[in-house]
């Protein structure tokens, strides 16, 4: 799977890595592994933001985060022959965690490749579930050239972070459970970085209600992906620079299609509208969650937003909380400084 060449992945039919059968498929195979995440609401958040809001809570999940679902899809798709290798990826925190547990169910060795500037606490969740750390710089090239040597040594089969059909399709998930407990949901916000979580609730979102609004969260100092839906191909930023650590990854040419053709809007937020949603969160939801799992909300009570037509279309919105693994010392820095 993940070594293969990526034109392989893509489906017949209208040409993406997933579709509504690759996710009812990985919704049966990950069952055994990941929880069903609950729904969380506030009438005083709703009051606040003039909407219903309904916060699929990822924060809950199994590793912290719904990087379960992809993760345990991929590893759980090969073959024991493929298995018995072990699988290798490159993440800056909550994939990598997800990574090393879904191996450890299944048995397997996994060479996690983890940039030296990625937050402690994330690191220490792979250590916990025995995956082996290697160390990269803080950029992709690094990254992806240390995950290849890995591969070439070992034989491990590749787990992309998102841009692979299982990842997609696992992520995916996520909006077959949500419309299954909040079937009017009109308007669902999802953050977005290297889109393969978008990609899966997209295209599952889509094909159950076509009329459904998809929008993406992204942090103003990553912005690749509004400036990427801008331009119409894709943007790669020279640096990225936010409080979210886990929306700091580019498209890729399996999640972009996606993004570009069923992404109804990009809403942009600064990283101070970040933190006050993670207050709110701990505050009024009574949760605890990460910078990139609390962009759904800010994204919400943005202007930006609230001067949209998309404001005026919604009155049922979905929020995916994405993860809930904090630095608890960035986010002090942040409150303090």
């Amino acid at each position: 799977m993940g070594s293969k060449d990526d034109d392989s992945q893509i489906t017949e039919g209208q040409g993406y890595a997933a579709d509504i059968n690759s996710i009812r498929e990985a919704q049966a195979r990950i069952a055994p592994y990941v929880h069903k995440t609950p729904i969380l609401s506030s009438t005083s958040i709703d009051a606040i933001a003039g909407k219903q809001l309904f916060f699929k809570c990822e924060c809950f999940q199994k590793a912290g985060a719904f990087k379960i679902r992809g993760a345990s899809n991929s590893i759980f798709a090969l073959d024991d022959d493929q298995a018995s290798k072990g699988v290798v990826t490159h993440s800056s925190g909550n994939h990598a965690a997800a990574v090393a547990l879904a191996a450890k169910l299944r048995g397997i060795p996994a060479y996690i490749v983890i940039p030296k500037n990625a937050p402690a606490c994330k690191v220490e969740n792979v250590n916990r579930y025995g995956g082996q750390v290697i160390w990269s710089d803080a950029n992709m090239e690094s990254r992806e050239s240390i995950a290849r040597r890995v591969q070439e040594e070992t034989g491990a089969v590749l787990v992309h972070p998102f841009n692979d059909k299982y990842t997609i399709s696992g992520q995916g998930t996520v909006s077959l459970e949500l419309l299954e407990q909040v079937p009017e949901i009109d308007t669902i916000i999802v953050p977005i970085s290297g889109g393969g979580l978008i990609s899966g609730v997209a295209l599952a979102a889509k094909a159950i209600n076509p009329s459904i609004r998809i929008l993406a969260a992204e942090p103003k100092g990553a912005d690749d992906s509004a400036q990427s839906k801008a331009a119409g191909r894709i943007i790669k930023l020279a640096t990225t620079n936010t409080i979210a650590d886990g929306l700091r990854a580019f498209l890729g040419d399996l999640t972009w299609p996606v993004v570009r053709d069923l992404v109804d809007d990009i809403i942009v937020v600064d990283d101070n509208a970040i933190v006050d949603a993670m207050k709110m969160c701990y505050e009024t939801l009574k949760v605890a969650v990460e910078p990139s799992g609390a962009i759904g909300l800010a994204a919400v009570l943005s202007d930006e937003f609230k001067q949209s037509s998309a404001y005026h279309e919604s009155s049922k919105i979905g929020i995916i909380v994405s993860g809930g693994n904090v630095d608890l010392r960035v986010l002090w820095d942040s409150l303090y400084k």
